[in-house]
């Protein structure tokens, strides 16, 4: 099996062994959201430009693109609180609408893709395996065997995370799955890992972030854990995306992989012996 684990800094890994990982959901487990970005694109390109996707001018669309690479893994509504400023700016005559109206627009575009993919998995007519990044149901079978308490925390909405986590069959490998709340903005991501640290009393050097977005590996840097960035490729659902890959080794994570397929390697960097 080809190693896929990548250690980025190798003075920054494990001592002891992980007791606790909290890990992303859409992109790192999942792939049921999938194209998530095309559609949020074309959404705010639509809005601020006042115009189709096709008919924008390249620095917009530029624009937009930088701002959706550097906001993946925050909550949805952090991210229409951006394109309503943007509107904002230049539209004074839609400042009526808040970020939900942008929101509730964006989902209801992505969750026509989303709701044919969970209802095929629903009604058995595809297996889960074919919406799980390559080894991550092994991986936290695995680690919760080994006695390591796994969390989930998504910026996706709490009720759509319990549905598709347990669409998947992953959702009872977690001691608390966490989303975002319902018409308010909070970070899912940030709460589990305070609940963590501070009420839980996990030391940072015994706890994993995992994740593909900045924000997983901004979080572990602030708060003194470990980062493992999952630079995966979500149509392939194996093997290591290049510009996911980038970003993530520019954010500063500890390692970086594609997938969990190398679960000897994973858990020797976590010092667990699965």
């Amino acid at each position: 099996m080809e190693q896929t684990l990548q250690i980025l800094h190798p003075a920054h890994c494990p001592q002891a062994p992980i007791r606790a990982v909290l890990l992303d959901f859409d992109g790192t487990i999942s792939t049921l959201r999938c194209g998530w970005d095309a559609v949020m694109r074309e959404v705010m390109v639509e809005f601020i430009g006042q115009c189709s996707l096709e008919e924008a001018p390249r620095e917009l669309i530029d624009q937009v693109d930088a701002y959706i690479e550097n906001s993946t893994g925050i909550q949805t509504a952090y991210q229409m609180e951006w394109l309503k400023t943007q509107v904002d700016a230049r539209y004074p005559q839609y400042a009526y609408r808040d970020i939900w109206w942008y929101k509730d627009e964006y989902n209801r575009r992505l969750m026509r893709q989303v709701s044919q993919r969970l209802e095929r998995l629903e009604a058995g007519k595809e297996a889960p395996s074919q919406y799980q990044i390559a080894g991550s149901e092994a991986f936290l079978k695995a680690l919760r065997e080994e006695g390591v308490r796994l969390f989930l925390a998504s910026g996706t909405d709490h009720a759509d995370v319990l549905r598709e986590a347990q669409a998947l069959g992953v959702d009872s490998f977690f001691e608390q799955i966490k989303g975002a709340p319902e018409r308010a903005i909070a970070c899912s991501k940030v709460f589990v890992i305070r609940q963590l640290l501070e009420e839980q009393k996990i030391p940072g050097q015994e706890l994993v972030l995992i994740g593909d977005g900045k924000v997983e590996i901004a979080l572990g840097a602030q708060n003194g854990t470990y980062t493992l960035g999952m630079a995966t490729d979500e149509v392939h659902r194996r093997g290591l995306q290049p510009e996911k890959a980038r970003r993530l080794v520019q954010a500063g994570a500890d390692a970086l992989a594609g997938d969990f397929s190398d679960l000897k390697t994973l858990a020797e960097w976590m010092r667990l012996a699965l």
